[in-house]
Parts: structure tokens; C-alpha cells; sequence
């Protein structure tokens, strides 16, 4: 029975850290729901299959622990990556980036568990030496959890993330630091026991700098995106100013054109021609509409939006419509002062919206009747 043994041991130790990995991976990925727990038991499988591996290694092959760990561990990640990428929906950069900082945080507390391991006096039973350490390792996983999400670590984790340009890189520099982490574990087997507590110390230390490294950089990719949105609003807000100019102008040019008409209205009055009276009043009211009367409907519309990032947007999108030969029209009957969501998340989603109806509109013959 050595092989049932072996699978029962590697599989009550891989199910602890697949634990502590869950509870990280909630906190660093900011969850605040219970949709993704119904999905738990499918992260099951990951040391199931390390189990059932590790136990034909250990029967079939000769020792090597120091490859046989490297393999699991690679096999694990690659498990948790892909259950992370189900789960959230997310690809698989995202995915393997939260796995290995999760991974980092778990392996952290892990290095704690082997030093109990170690620390814990020879004569205590075995069952009660492995509820124990058991004991301690979780809590020590809740309280740092608990600490991270009040630190609104997920927070600063979920946002950097967003940064597309980059996932690649940051996902493969999470990699090296967790690959860091479990060098430091492996290490630790060979380090004596009067220095184990400062070797623990040391360790936590690269986790908690490691941890900090991620927040320096989302505060950087925030602060980059902040200053980015100020000057697109700065060059819309110049855009909007720009029509306004175009309406003055406007303006001045009908009101000399408008004297002469009149002229020629008072005349066609005194002649009794009221059908030229009527076509030429018609064509007055027209080219109102289509020189001026369009742009302050326009500016009055926008007016009306008292949320200068969505205001700016679509000044923007309405421009390159326009430059396209778009015909759009725009209604903001009430004025606008908040919306319901988080800003960014509702001008990213506005600004898909209006890219979509701008490609539908070319495609279309008639986009006013929806005709094609």
C-alpha cells in the first residue's frame, strides 16, 4: 500500500496549498461576489492529477526531488492558470498573471509551514504534529488576506491588469518572482535551524516587496491613464470651442445674407408674389437650419452634459463621425450630472458603442430606417 500513501499524503498537502492559493486568488482579484465559488470544487482537479503524477513518479522513477518539484509545480500553475481563465473569463495572460501572484503569497506561507515542520518538538504525534501546522498555516493565509483587502490590494491588482499593452510583460515578471518564491523554498531544506526564523523573515519580506512592486506599478499605469484622459479632454474641450467659433462665424455671414433677402422679400411682397414669397421663406428657414440652427441645437445638446469625460468622448467620436460623413444626431433633453457605474468602465463601454454604430453606419444604405 506505500503507493496509496504516497497519494494521500501528496494530495492532503497539494489540497492545503490549493486552498490558500483560492483564498489569495479572491483577495488579489478583487471579489466581491459568490458566483466564482460555485466553481471551487472544479479546482479540485489540479491536485488530483499532481497527486495521481507524483505517486507514478515516486513507484516508477528514480529520486529526484529537486525536478520532480519543479514539474509539479510547473503542472500546477499551468492547472490554476487555466481554472483562473474559466472562471473569471479573462485571457490568459490576466489568468497567468493572478496565478503566479497568487502562487507567491501561497508559497510565502508554505515556507512558514515547513519551519513549524521543522520547529515542532520530535515527540508530538504525528496527527496532532499535522493539525497543528495545519492550524497555523491558515491562519496566517486569512489574517494577511484580511490585511490585503483592507490594503484594497485587488483593487490596484484588477487595474493593473487593464493595462492590454502590457499583460504579456507583467505576467512574465510575476512568473520570475514566483519562480523566485519557490527557489526560496526549495532553499529552505538546507538552511539551519537556528536561522529558519530569520530565513522565514527574510522570505516574507520578498513577498511583501514583491507585493509592493505590483501596487507601484498599477499607481503608475493609473496616474499614466489619468494623464491621458486630462489631455483628451483638454484637446476635445478645444474642439468644442473651435465649433463654437464656427458657429460666431457662421452667424455673422447670415446676417449679411439675411439683409439682402429680406430685400428681396419686401419687394416680392409688394409685387403680390406669394408663391416666391412662400418657396424663398422655405429656403431661408432650410439654410438656417443647415448653417446654424444644426450647431446650436448641437451646443445646446451638449450643454447638457455636465460630465466633462463624457462630454469630451463624444465631442471626439461626433467629429470623426462628421470627417466619415456620418449624419448623427444627438439628444440630451435633461441635464446630466452622474451615471450609475464607475466613469471609466462607462466611457470605455460608450466609446465601444459609438465605434460599433459608426462601422454599422457605413455598412448600411439607410441607417435612419435601419434598412440595408
Amino acid at each position: 500500500m506505500p503507493a496509496l500513501k504516497i497519494f494521500i499524503n501528496m494530495f492532503a498537502d497539494s489540497l492545503n496549498g490549493h486552498a490558500a492559493f483560492a483564498v489569495y486568488l479572491f483577495v488579489i482579484m478583487d471579489e466581491r461576489g459568490q458566483n466564482r465559488l460555485k466553481k471551487l470544487p472544479v479546482l479540485l482537479l489540479s491536485p488530483l492529477a499532481v497527486s495521481l503524477i507524483a505517486t507514478a513518479f515516486s513507484t516508477g522513477t528514480p529520486d529526484n526531488s529537486i525536478l520532480r518539484y519543479c514539474l509539479y509545480s510547473a503542472l500546477i500553475l499551468l492547472m490554476c492558470t487555466l481554472w483562473v481563465r474559466w472562471a473569471w473569463h479573462i485571457g490568459f495572460w490576466p489568468a497567468f498573471a493572478a496565478a503566479c501572484m497568487a502562487g507567491i503569497l501561497q508559497v510565502a506561507v508554505s515556507c512558514l509551514s515547513q519551519i513549524l515542520s521543522l520547529r515542532l518538538p520530535i515527540s508530538l504525534e504525528h496527527g496532532r504534529h499535522f493539525a497543528v501546522v495545519t492550524i497555523v498555516y491558515f491562519v496566517v493565509v486569512l489574517s494577511t488576506s484580511v490585511l490585503l483587502y483592507r490594503l484594497r490590494f485587488g483593487a490596484w491588482f484588477r487595474l493593473l491588469l487593464e493595462d492590454e499593452s502590457n499583460q504579456r510583460r507583467t505576467a512574465l515578471l510575476l512568473f520570475a518572482l514566483e519562480a523566485a518564491m519557490e527557489t526560496f523554498l526549495l532553499l529552505q531544506s538546507g538552511i539551519r535551524s537556528d536561522y529558519l526564523v530569520q530565513y522565514y523573515f527574510l522570505t516574507m519580506m520578498m513577498a511583501v516587496l514583491m507585493a509592493g512592486l505590483v501596487v507601484h506599478l498599477a499607481q503608475r499605469f493609473d496616474a499614466a491613464r489619468k494623464l491621458e484622459a486630462q489631455r483628451n479632454t483638454i484637446a476635445r474641450q478645444q474642439l468644442y470651442e473651435q465649433d463654437l467659433e464656427s458657429i460666431r462665424q457662421e452667424v455673422r455671414r447670415f446676417r449679411h445674407d439675411y439683409k439682402n433677402l429680406l430685400s428681396g422679400l419686401s419687394e416680392a411682397a409688394a409685387g403680390g408674389e406669394l408663391d416666391q414669397l412662400r418657396t424663398s421663406l422655405s429656403e431661408l428657414d432650410t439654410d438656417f437650419d443647415r448653417r446654424i440652427g444644426e450647431k446650436i441645437q448641437f451646443s445646446v445638446q451638449i450643454g447638457n452634459l455636465l460630465i466633462p469625460q463624457v462630454r469630451s468622448l463624444l465631442l471626439s467620436k461626433l467629429a470623426a463621425m462628421s470627417e466619415k460623413g456620418i449624419d448623427c444626431r444627438m439628444e440630451v433633453l435633461y441635464p446630466v450630472k452622474k451615471v450609475g457605474i464607475d466613469m471609466w468602465d462607462f466611457v470605455r463601454c460608450l466609446g465601444i458603442l459609438l465605434d460599433n454604430a459608426a462601422e454599422g453606419a457605413l455598412e448600411t444604405e439607410a441607417p435612419w430606417n435601419g434598412k440595408s
